[in-house]
């Protein structure tokens, strides 16, 4: 297969150029090659700005692919300009949404077929995939364009562009820091690893049953608050203080009573007071930091929430190699061996505000 990945050189997209590369396939990436990550020498590299329409229709216009696997497509108007390019001279084209775009939900799991979420609890990265996936669904309906999409849930692996997820934990508890865990640790969460997740995506790849769907993309197994932090204490080989969050400070946080502002947040967050959606956003971020949170924006921290790959698994015959004790330890391995054990540092001084709230 002659595939085109979108990206390529971080996280997803580095996985499943390796993956394919590793199966066999003729592999070109396209981004702007600024990322510092390595990629196999036998992929053909495009340099390209994709918010550029006329370098990218340039560079693309002899450029023909079974598949295309679009990593860093963000906003509507990146998809409509590859399906504008791709039209009538493609095999397959793979979307990479997420599952923040679905509406909370008492019954689960969460399927393909429930209700998304366009109420003002989106967030604009949210509510920009569902805009994708509009204009997706349209082409194909309307114009038969071949194109799956594939919404991932929580990512969990090497090279992770979101360091404050699993790697603040594994750091959190090698440093002999205590652990927070909201209300009584008992809320049910879920993670993909990187790995398995790639091997989806090639096995989508010219697949026909895939044609005209989504799937959700993420792990096989689901894990507690408090089942996350002993995993990863026994991974790492350290016990922690465990401290339960309080469900009213919980709840202070998820609603902007307790003051975040002036602690670090990462450079992609907008903390400015522009909008109270911008508010709430970095917000909900510093909650994520203390415990991995599925779109705390619409499930909130109470909730549990995980998602069927049932569908994924009957069409394509995939099915996750990675439980979630596997993908804790492989990645703590990674990150021992990168030296980020050593050299990655994060700010805790949110925590720490925290503790000493909860202490009195």
């Amino acid at each position: 297969m002659k595939a085109l990945v979108m990206g390529g050189t971080q996280f997803n997209g580095l996985a499943l150029v390796k993956e394919l590369v590793k199966t066999g396939n003729d592999v070109t990436v396209l981004n702007r090659g600024q990322s510092k990550n390595e990629i196999p020498r036998r992929v053909k590299r495009l340099y390209c700005d994709r918010t550029d329409t006329a370098k990218m229709r340039e560079t693309l216009a002899k450029e023909e692919f079974d598949c295309v696997y679009d990593i860093s497509a963000y906003r509507p108007e990146d998809v409509e300009l590859m399906v504008d390019i791709f039209k009538g001279r493609i095999g397959h084209y793979i979307f990479a949404s997420s599952t923040v775009i679905y509406a909370a939900s008492k019954i689960l799991p969460i399927y393909e077929h429930f209700p998304l979420d366009r109420s003002e609890l989106q967030n604009e990265y949210g509510m920009n995939k569902i805009l994708c996936e509009d204009v997706l669904v349209r082409e194909h309906r309307e114009n038969g364009f071949p194109m799956s999409i594939a919404a991932f849930s929580m990512v969990f692996g090497p090279h992770n562009i979101v360091p404050e997820r699993e790697q603040r934990m594994y750091l959190r508890i090698a440093q002999g820091r205590p652990v927070l865990i909201p209300g009584d640790g008992t809320t049910v969460q879920q993670v993909g690893h990187v790995y398995d997740e790639a091997r989806a995506l090639r096995m989508m790849g010219g697949n026909p049953a895939t044609i005209g769907r989504r799937y959700n993309l993420t792990g096989g197994d689901c894990y507690t608050d408090e089942g996350y932090v002993d995993t990863f204490s026994d991974v790492v080989g350290a016990k922690p203080e465990k401290i339960h969050i309080p469900p009213e400070i919980m709840d202070d946080l998820i609603e902007g009573r307790i003051d975040i502002h002036g602690r670090e947040v990462p450079t992609n967050i907008d903390t400015r007071p522009t909008s109270a959606r911008a508010e709430r956003d970095a917000r909900l971020f510093q909650i994520n930091r203390v415990m991995q949170r599925i779109a705390p924006n619409i499930h909130g921290w109470r909730n549990s929430v995980w998602f069927s790959i049932e569908d994924l698994r009957r069409d394509t015959g995939w099915a996750p190699e990675f439980t979630f004790e596997a993908a804790v330890e492989q990645t703590w391995k990674w990150m021992r061996e990168s030296g980020l054990d050593k050299t990655r540092d994060f700010d805790f001084s949110f925590e720490d505000d925290l503790i000493a709230r909860i202490r009195g």
